[in-house]
């Protein structure tokens, strides 16, 4: 059966799951009566990503799909973050706690801390099922960890009816079973080199596809029951060479090769797992879940007024005016609009700090000036022919959006077929406004208040450390360009008393630019965060700068420049920062280090910080235009460190529908492996999340959320109060794009 594109456009947006299967498999899933088996979701394994229990499937979840899932068992304490990045890339964030082994042999360093793994995982998926090819994916369990769980496979998923059943092959940790290739014989893991780099956390793509081999697979079925279904597995691992048995001599001996689980879903929000794996050894999960592409809204926000010019309206007053820029700003998100005339055109100069959708400010805009300004009184038409909006950030013109009167006069009259408000707009490079100033709702003073969450994981003195504070901020603007501002910084919670980074057993030498971060937060529950003075101006027509001096971040002072090229709408920009710093010291307010070395009397050993440094770099922005990574933006550094280091940073995100961001990030120095310490380089995750999926309001404000592993002093950049990319944003909107997923 045929259906027409609009009706496989529908089932295809109710039905996301099944996104990436050929039309013969969602055609039925539409027509299912009372009599069909309930539709089949893909499920999560015990790992993360989606899988059996053990092993992994061929199937990938829906585009946007986070999962965040935990797993209990003797040996192990998985915690795990899935998200779907694009419809072929799955990637997974997985730390893993073993039960039977210390972090260290030395309490005095990390207590009864448990030994923690970090590892990242990801799958590409190769086919779409289709009426005759199963859906089969690639795919490397632990490829950035080390090693506890490092393999790697390739696996294909079929279904059939209530069926699903997956086949593959695994090598390392889910081929250790070698009942397809390889010598047991020769070691446990069939001679595959299970040593990792430096000190962890690299990448080692020669042992990849190499060790013991095996064949591995399952079924899953989904009763007539929803929320239940069972699994089934052959496990292609025979527990022979897990860390615990190497490690502390742990007995995870195998009575069977077949593990069987069930799994209860408890909505589109969550599922409970429960399954008896090895044939002596119970495991229990649970996983939380949503989908950053299918978040929608339901705002309450203030009705847009109805379009009714007055052919009779008259020249305004002053006050009339101003009356105008009131409304602007509190109907239209136009934050303190300024605005001119002369005899055809108004230009009205403001930040779009309500909209991501440009759209409805414009139209909003439109209205309001439509309604509220004086026609012509001889012809009774609106007296002017054009108005220009000049959408500012920081003071600084970023774009200019042009509405002709009259067009816009025939669309909000619909006065012919499929009139929408592009017919009567044109965007452009910003220029100097055009005629008598007339209305100025300008405040000098903006106050901010906001929670901030600090976090690593996976430290040796506990595998979760935080801060919990309130930024309390507030900045005078002298004029357009020059800004006095700065921040209180009120720790609420913390347990950083438990982070006494030690040199020794990482073996480093650096100066201690955030490792001493303890003593910041411990030290002054109250602590002056930011202090200083800013100067912002548009150079050129593509060219922006800003120059600042002070109290740059809660550890450093100092001062420094960032220059800016960004062509209007264009996927790609340039810049460059560059800053002289001294470290501040934690133990006063406002004071500095002024010697380089000091003396820890926790470790007895001296230690260095930085007492003046440059720093800086030079940083790509692009926004590629590849079908294949559709809605991403990748930002490439290179420059100078604060410890001195030498590098390059690459960091990668991608925006969902929502306007959910979710990125990653690396650096690479000039330091070794053992100079940087544990982790080997700096790396990290983050979500960015706009207020408006959590609120009733629009908004374009945004919370995020960083997942530090370690902290450690190698490539660590200077955390700089303005960065000029986002706030130059509007030439090519990344951080307030319309969402395009919600109902509002």
């Amino acid at each position: 059966m045929l259906l027409p594109v609009s009706s496989s456009r529908a089932i295809r947006r109710r039905f996301g799951f099944l996104s990436g299967l050929s039309l013969s498999l969602v055609v039925p899933a539409a027509l299912a009566d009372e009599f069909s088996a309930p539709v089949f979701h893909v499920s999560q394994s015990d790992f993360g990503g989606v899988g059996l229990m053990q092993m992994p499937s061929g199937r990938v979840a829906p585009e946007g799909e986070f999962t965040f899932g935990t797993t209990y068992n003797k040996d192990y304490l998985h915690y795990n973050v899935s998200l779907q990045l694009f419809p072929w890339l799955e990637t997974t964030i997985r730390y893993t706690l073993v039960q039977d082994v210390l972090y260290s042999n030395d309490p005095n360093f990390s207590g009864d801390t448990k030994y923690t793994d970090k590892g990242i995982d990801f799958k590409i998926r190769l086919l779409e099922e289709s009426y005759w090819l199963p859906e089969t994916s690639i795919g490397i369990r632990d490829f950035g960890g080390t090693g506890l769980f490092d393999g790697e496979y390739l696996a294909a998923s079929k279904h059939w009816g209530p069926l699903d059943f997956t086949l593959g092959l695994g090598w390392g940790y889910m081929g250790n079973r070698a009942n397809l290739k390889g010598d047991k014989n020769l070691s446990n893991d069939c001679g595959r080199n299970t040593e990792y780099k430096g000190k962890g956390g690299s990448v080692d793509f020669e042992r990849w596809f190499t060790g013991c081999m095996s064949v591995f697979g399952g079924v899953e079925y989904q009763t007539p029951w929803q929320p239940l279904r069972f699994k089934l597995e052959y496990d292609g691992n025979d527990y022979t060479s897990d860390f615990p048995v190497t490690r502390a001599g742990t007995d995870m001996s195998q009575d069977s090769p077949f593990n069987i689980g069930t799994l209860y879903s408890l909505g589109n929000w969550g599922d409970l797992r429960l399954s008896y794996e090895r044939g002596n050894t119970w495991t229990v999960g649970l996983n939380l879940k949503t989908n950053f592409n299918q978040q929608t809204t339901a705002w309450r926000d203030t009705p847009k007024p109805a379009y009714a010019p007055n052919p009779q309206k008259q020249d305004l007053s002053a006050e009339d005016w101003q009356k105008v820029a009131d409304e602007l700003h509190q109907n239209a998100g136009l934050k303190n609009p300024t605005i001119y005339a002369d005899d055809t055109t108004v230009t009205v100069l403001a930040s779009q700090d309500k909209y991501r959708d440009r759209m409805q400010g414009y139209d909003r805009a439109a209205t309001i000036l439509s309604n509220q300004l004086p026609t012509d009184p001889t012809t009774g038409q609106p007296a002017f022919d054009t108005y220009r909006l000049i959408e500012s950030s920081q003071d600084l013109p970023i774009t200019e959006t042009q509405i002709n009167v009259a067009d816009y006069d025939a669309v909000a009259r619909h006065l012919y077929v499929n009139a929408t408000l592009d017919d009567a707009l044109t965007t452009q490079v910003p220029r100097a406004p055009q005629g008598q100033l007339i209305a100025r709702d300008n405040d000098p003073w903006d106050l901010s208040l906001s929670p901030n969450l600090q976090q690593s994981f996976g430290g040796s003195e506990g595998f979760y450390l935080y801060n919990l504070g309130i930024n309390a901020g507030a900045s005078y603007a002298f004029n357009d360009q020059w800004e006095l501002g700065g921040s209180l910084y009120l720790n609420l919670l913390d347990n950083y008393d438990k982070f006494k980074y030690d040199v020794p057993p990482d073996g480093t030498d650096l100066k201690r630019v955030r490792t001493l971060v303890r003593q910041y937060i411990d030290g002054n529950p109250l602590r002056v965060n930011n202090l200083q003075l800013t100067w912002m101006d548009q150079l050129a027509d593509d060219w922006y700068a800003q120059a600042y001096g002070g109290y740059l971040e809660m550890m450093f002072a100092g001062a420094g420049s960032e220059f800016l090229y960004r062509p209007m709408r264009s996927n790609w920009a340039i810049g460059m920062d560059m800053n002289y710093v001294i470290q501040r010291d934690p133990d006063t307010q406002l004071g500095l280090f002024r010697d380089e070395v000091h003396f820890d009397p926790i470790t007895g050993r001296d230690y260095r910080v930085q007492t003046g440094a440059l720093t800086g770099h030079a940083t790509l922005y692009y926004q590629p235009q590849w079908t294949f990574l559709p809605d991403t933006l990748m930002k490439i550094s290179a420059g100078r460190y604060l410890t001195e280091d030498v590098g390059m940073t690459f960091d990668f995100s991608k925006q969902f529908d929502s306007g959910v961001i979710a990125g990653a990030f690396v650096t690479l120095t000039d330091l070794s492996a053992e100079e940087f310490g544990e982790g080997s380089y700096n790396k990290g995750f983050y979500i960015s999340i706009p207020y408006d999926i959590m609120t009733i309001k629009p908004s374009r404000n945004r919370a995020t959320i960083s997942w530090l592993p370690l902290t450690r002093d190698g490539g660590q950049m200077l955390n700089r109060k303005y960065q000029l990319y986002q706030i130059t944003d509007a030439r090519e909107p990344w951080y307030s794009r319309k969402m395009t997923s919600s109902t509002h």
